[in-house]
C-alpha cells in the first residue's frame, strides 16, 4: 500500500502524539487535533486519507465533527474510537458510509490494520 495520511481528533494529546510518532516509522503519514475545530481547520489546510475519530471530546463532540466531516468530505474513511464503553451511545454515525467503531485501548498494529481495511475498501 502506498503511503497513508491520517489525522487523529483525541484530546489526549500524549498518547495521540506517541502514536503519530510510531506511525512515522512505518511510513505513515500522521497528524493530530485536540479537538474538532482544531481538527476541522487542519482539514481545510490539507487532505487525509482516513482520520482517526475519538467520541469524546471537549467542544465539539465526535459525532459533531463526523457530521461536519460528512457535510464536506462525504467519501472520507472515518474510524471512530472511544475509551468510555459508549460505542453504543450514537449508533446513526457508524451506519454513515466508511465508519466504524473500534474500543480504546486499541493496538498499534490492529489500528494500522483497520486503516488499511478501510482504505481499501473505499
Amino acid at each position: 500500500m502506498s503511503r497513508m495520511s491520517v489525522l487523529f481528533i483525541d484530546d489526549e494529546e500524549e498518547l495521540v502524539s506517541t502514536l503519530v510518532e510510531r506511525l512515522a516509522y512505518r511510513d505513515i503519514e500522521a497528524d493530530y487535533a485536540v479537538d474538532g475545530e482544531q481538527a476541522l481547520a487542519k482539514m481545510h489546510e490539507r487532505s487525509y486519507d482516513i482520520i482517526i475519530l475519538d467520541l469524546k471530546l471537549p467542544g465539539m463532540s465526535g459525532t459533531e465533527v463526523l457530521a461536519q466531516i460528512r457535510r464536506e468530505w462525504p467519501d472520507l474513511p472515518v474510524l471512530m474510537i472511544t475509551g468510555h464503553g459508549s460505542a453504543g451511545e450514537a449508533q446513526a454515525p457508524p451506519s454513515a458510509p466508511k465508519c466504524e467503531y473500534l474500543q480504546k485501548p486499541i493496538g498499534l498494529e490492529q489500528l494500522i490494520k483497520k486503516m488499511e481495511e478501510a482504505l481499501v475498501s473505499e
